[in-house]
C-alpha cells in the first residue's frame, strides 16, 4: 500500500526502498529483514493455528475457524486431484506452503513507507543516519526467499523420486529419458535442464510478481501528498491494493499447486 514519498528524488527513493537490511556482502550477504519478516509471518500462522485449535467447535464455527476449514477442504481436494495415491505428508505440506507463502505475500499490502520510516526513527535514536537504515518488508520480493522455498521443494522431489524408483532407477532416468540409453549424453543434458527449470520457474515467478508489486506501490507513493494529487493517488492505491490482494492468493495457490504437481510427477514417472 502506498504512502507519501517525502519529496525525495525518485531514483534515490526507489533505491533506498529496494535495499535490504543486511550483513555481509555479495553472495554471502544475509538479509536480516527477510529473515525477520518470514519468521514473523510463520509465527503469526502458528499462533493463529494454536488459538483456533484451542477453540475448535463442532457447532457453528467462528469466522477464522470457518476460513481454515474451507482452506483445508479446498487444498485436500486439489491434492486428491493432482497427487496419485495417498501420502500423509502431501496434504499438510500443501496447506503449509499455501498459508505461509500467502502470509509473506500479504506483507506487500502494508503501507510502503510505514515500517521503513519506523526503522529510521529507531535508527536515529541510536545515532544512525536515517539514509543508512534500510528495511524491506516483503520476503517474497527477495529472490533468496523464493529460491530457498523452491529448492526445498526440489529436494523433496528428489527424495520422492528415489523412494519411488530406487537409486538405480532414479539415475537411469537421467540417461534413458526421453530417447533411450543409446542417446544417453543428450538425455542427460535435457533431463538436467528439465529438472533445474522446476525450482527456477517456481522461484522466479513468485519473486517477479511481488518485486513488481512492491515497485508499483513505490511509484504510486512518489506522487507525494497534496490536496490536488491525493484523490488520484488514493484511487490508484485502492485499485492496486485490490489487485494485489488477488495476486497474493493466486500466487500462493499456484506455488502450492505446482509443488504438489512436481511431487506427483516424481512418483508417476515410475509407473510409465
Amino acid at each position: 500500500m502506498a504512502a507519501e514519498s517525502g519529496g525525495k528524488d525518485p531514483v534515490e527513493y526507489i533505491q533506498h526502498h529496494l535495499t535490504n537490511w543486511s550483513v555481509g556482502s555479495g553472495v554471502l550477504a544475509l538479509n536480516l529483514d527477510t529473515i525477520l519478516f518470514s519468521l514473523i509471518a510463520g509465527g503469526v500462522l502458528i499462533g493463529l493455528a494454536w488459538w483456533v485449535g484451542r477453540r475448535v467447535t463442532s457447532g457453528k464455527p467462528g469466522r477464522l475457524q470457518g476460513f481454515l476449514e474451507v482452506a483445508v477442504d479446498f487444498i485436500n481436494g486439489q491434492v486428491r486431484q493432482a497427487f496419485p495415491g495417498r501420502d500423509p505428508l502431501i496434504g499438510p505440506l500443501a496447506l503449509t506452503v499455501f498459508l505461509w507463502v500467502g502470509a509473506i505475500n500479504a506483507l506487500d499490502l502494508l503501507p510502503v513507507d510505514l515500517l521503513p520510516r519506523i526503522a529510521q526513527w529507531v535508527g536515529m535514536a541510536f545515532g544512525l543516519n536515517p539514509e543508512q537504515v534500510h528495511l524491506r518488508i516483503v520476503p517474497s520480493a527477495d529472490v533468496g526467499t523464493t529460491l530457498g522455498i523452491a529448492l526445498s521443494v526440489f529436494v523433496l522431489t528428489i527424495i520422492y523420486g528415489l523412494r519411488a524408483r530406487g537409486l538405480g532407477g532414479y539415475l537411469t532416468r537421467f540417461l534413458a529419458h526421453p530417447y533411450g540409453l543409446w542417446m544417453a549424453p543428450i538425455n542427460l543434458m535435457l533431463t538436467l535442464v528439465e529438472e533445474l527449470a522446476k525450482p527456477l520457474s517456481l522461484a522466479l515467478r513468485l519473486w517477479g510478481n511481488f518485486f513488481a508489486g512492491e515497485l508499483i506501490f513505490m511509484l504510486i507513493a512518489l506522487f507525494g501528498y497534496s490536496v490536488w494529487v491525493a484523490p488520484g493517488q488514493f484511487a490508484l492505491d485502492w485499485a492496486w491494493s485490490w489487485f494485489e490482494t488477488l495476486e497474493v492468493l493466486l500466487q500462493a495457490f499456484i506455488f502450492m499447486l505446482l509443488t504438489v504437481v512436481y511431487l506427483a510427477m516424481a512418483v508417476e514417472k515410475e509407473e510409465h
